[in-house]
């Protein structure tokens, strides 16, 4: 089947100094002929003026990449413009004309993974590096398009497939001069797997939280300064600030990075029993939201009673003491500072505290082997198989042997080894247009 020519706009839609036109396909070299673009040099930009149907569309420069050595394997261009408005929809409509069509969102990187350019994980790390906003998230969507979540899944199924070449020798070669109970010396290989499964499974939230964002939640009694310290933290008044207990109705996020470290900061409702329907909502939501937190700061200001945390903190959390220049409070926690956002005390002091939290929960040695939850389904896919082989090697290999199989394919679709179809629409719905 032919495969249409796309084009598709690569920098942001507006006016620019510059705007970029990318264009992949078997027409590509057609198109930039019929602009008078011709008979370019591969990679090498060329100062062309590009015209349509005798009118002057700009004068641009304009480089080729034929492939298979292109992003998307595919002969490839793109169109530096002029960024006017203009500019850009004279060229579209041109190459319209001509029979290319707009891209789809994804399909330039769908095109490179299908033409075995990258793989599916590589394809996803391309879209977080575009969604990137802190130097943790591209660190790791750059160490996840250079290979290093296809290299561990990689040899997760390396010891998979060779734990299944012991099995199936022993069931396909009965009559042969194979060693007896050659199935059974693949339990230590599978226990190992197992082992290094369970730890890529435990760790998996460490992707998760520097991919999305480390949730931390401001929680506490009505009146104890949670909003004042939200305030001070997103350093604007985001939320309102009154004497009057019970303020704040409702959930109030904001995105910040501290550390390098993408964080969304929540402020909640005050803590108690109310009959007000409205309010004792905003406390069913700030209690479901601080369950659901990576890290919970307890307000509390001078006369706060303990009873409210009694059923609901953790080791982990930190007590933060506000309202110090009103006054000095104390509490029986293992984390505790003390700050006060009207003169400032101890605002420095929780900003790298919070900072080395994050970096204790999201630096790491090894890279993640769970980036996104399609990532954690499968894992877990993976070891439930593993599990089961193992248990019926000793009672039927050949019963091993399906679980194997089944855990070789949930660890290869990570990467789009095999049965991606179900799984590309997923992948490249949340790409923009251009990549």
């Amino acid at each position: 089947m032919t495969t249409h020519t796309i084009f598709a706009l690569a920098t942001p839609p507006g006016r620019g100094a510059i705007a970029i036109l990318r264009l992949s396909g078997p027409g590509t070299d057609a198109a930039l002929t019929a602009l008078g673009a011709g008979g370019l040099k591969a990679r090498l930009a060329s100062l062309r003026t590009l015209t349509h149907a005798g009118a002057v569309i700009d004068q641009a420069l304009v480089l080729r990449f034929p492939g298979p050595n292109s992003y998307t394997g595919e002969d490839c261009a793109e169109l530096h413009l002029h960024g006017g408005r203009a500019v850009v929809e004279a060229a579209s409509q041109a190459l319209i004309t001509l029979g290319l069509r707009p891209a789809e969102p994804g399909e330039f990187t769908r095109r490179a993974f299908e033409n075995g350019r990258m793989d599916l994980a590589q394809a996803e790390a391309v879209a977080d590096l575009i969604d990137a906003e802190t130097t943790a998230q591209a660190g790791q969507a750059l160490g996840q398009l250079d290979g290093a979540l296809s290299q561990t899944y990689a040899g997760f199924r390396r010891d998979l497939l060779k734990a299944l070449a012991l099995v199936e020798a022993e069931i396909d070669f009965p009559d042969e001069d194979v060693p007896d109970n050659l199935a059974r010396t693949a339990g230590p290989v599978l226990d190992g797997l197992a082992s290094d499964l369970r730890a890529a499974l435990a760790h998996a939230d460490r992707g998760r939280r520097v991919r999305e964002g480390y949730r931390i939640v401001l929680i506490g009694e009505t009146n104890a300064g949670k909003s004042s310290l939200f305030n001070a933290l997103v350093e604007r008044e985001a939320a309102i600030v009154t004497p009057i207990a019970g303020t704040t109705r409702d959930v109030l996020d904001a995105e910040l990075v501290i550390g390098g470290y993408a964080v969304t900061l929540s402020d909640t409702a005050g803590l108690r029993d109310s009959e007000d329907p409205v309010e004792a909502e905003g406390v069913r939501r700030a209690r479901a939201r601080a369950a659901e937190a990576d890290l919970r700061l307890w307000v509390r200001g001078p006369g706060d009673p303990d009873g409210v945390a009694a059923d609901f903190a953790r080791s982990d959390d930190l007590v933060v003491l506000t309202k110090a220049d009103l006054g000095a409070a104390s509490v029986s926690a293992e984390h505790v500072l003390t700050v006060s956002t009207a003169s400032g005390q101890g605002l420095g002091a929780l900003h790298d505290w919070i900072a080395a939290r994050l970096a204790r929960d999201l630096s790491g040695a090894d890279f993640p082997a769970v980036t996104r939850e399609r990532h954690r389904r499968r894992l877990t896919e993976a070891l439930s198989a593993v599990e089961a082989g193992r248990a019926a090697l000793d009672r039927a290999p050949e019963m091993a042997g399906d679980d194997l199989r089944r855990a070789a394919e949930a660890l290869a679709r990570v990467t789009g080894a095999i049965g991606v179809e179900d799984v590309l629409g997923e992948v490249f719905s949340t790409f923009c247009i251009g990549k």
